[in-house]
C-alpha cells in the first residue's frame, strides 16, 4: 500500500497535493523524487527554468541537476509550508521525500521547497498559512530576513 494518495490541496487551492494514507513515523522513505538528469549547464541555459513558471529542478552535484518536470513525477505535487512534515533527502543521483516529523493520516505532505532569499523572493508568495509562515516561499534558514511588515500585512490580507 502507498504511504499517499492524490487529492485537492489545502493550500494549493487551484491544485493538487499529497496525503498520507496512514500514520506515517519519523524518518520513513515517502517517495522517491524522479525525473530526468540533465546537466547544470542545460538548465542555466533552457528557458523552461526562468523563475516565470513552476521548475521541479534539484541540484544533484556539481555537473547534473534533476528535471522533475515529468508526468511520471508524483512527488512533484508534494506543496511547500513554512511549517513542512517532509523534507528531501539525496543521495547520489537519486532524491527521497521523507518524513521529518510523524505524519498522521490524512495529513497533507509538505516540504520546504528551500529557495533562497533574494532580489526575487516576491515573487514566490506562499500560501500555506502555518504558524511560522513569512509569507513568501523563502528556505527556513534565511526567513529571519524577512521584514516582520510583510509577515503581519500577508496575515492581515489573507
Amino acid at each position: 500500500m502507498k504511504l499517499y494518495k492524490i487529492k485537492k490541496s489545502n493550500i494549493d487551492k487551484n491544485g493538487r497535493g499529497l496525503y498520507a494514507t496512514k500514520n506515517i513515523k519519523k524518518g520513513t522513505k515517502i517517495i522517491n523524487y524522479v525525473g530526468n538528469i540533465i546537466s547544470v549547464k542545460e538548465s542555466d541555459n533552457n528557458p523552461k527554468f526562468d523563475n516565470k513558471k513552476p521548475i521541479y529542478l534539484f541540484n544533484l552535484n556539481k555537473k547534473y541537476d534533476l528535471d522533475g518536470d515529468v508526468s511520471w513525477n508524483i512527488a512533484r505535487l508534494i506543496n511547500h509550508s513554512c511549517s513542512n512534515n517532509c523534507d528531501y533527502e539525496g543521495k547520489g543521483l537519486k532524491i527521497w521525500v521523507t518524513a521529518i516529523k510523524d505524519i498522521k493520516k490524512g495529513e497533507e505532505l509538505t516540504c520546504d521547497y528551500g529557495f533562497s532569499y533574494d532580489s526575487d523572493f516576491k515573487q514566490y508568495p506562499c500560501k500555506c498559512q502555518s504558524i511560522s509562515c513569512v509569507g513568501y516561499i523563502v528556505r527556513q534558514g534565511s526567513r529571519w530576513r524577512i521584514n516582520k511588515k510583510f509577515k503581519k500585512n500577508y496575515r492581515v490580507n489573507n
